[in-house]
């Protein structure tokens, strides 16, 4: 058994000088935690569609005091701010190929 705990010490050693594991906030975190990556991630999700649907939203309520055609360019706009958060969105997990990263 005291093999086996002197490979783990090793090998967490080895991952931690190559980067493949943080020291010890990974394991004082636990296992149930999102790695910071994923949340970054997702948050960005979540504030690409928000500020899509809210741009989209207020040129469209704009436009249509202007034109004093309400609703109608509200609810085009819309429906375009929220395509352009689904698109952003799907550029954030599909990049082109040859993109810096």
């Amino acid at each position: 058994m005291n093999e086996q705990n002197d490979f783990d010490a090793r090998l967490r050693q080895a991952r931690q000088k190559q980067g493949l594991e943080k020291a010890d906030a990974a394991a004082a975190e636990g296992s149930q935690a999102l790695p910071g990556s994923a949340l970054r991630i997702g948050m960005r999700a979540g504030v690409e569609v928000v500020s899509a649907l809210i741009a989209g939203s207020g040129l469209g309520w704009l436009l249509d005091r202007w034109l004093g055609t309400f609703p109608w360019l509200f609810m085009l706009f819309f429906v375009v701010g929220g395509a352009a958060g689904v698109l952003n969105v799907y550029r954030l997990f599909n990049p082109r190929n040859g993109a810096p990263r």
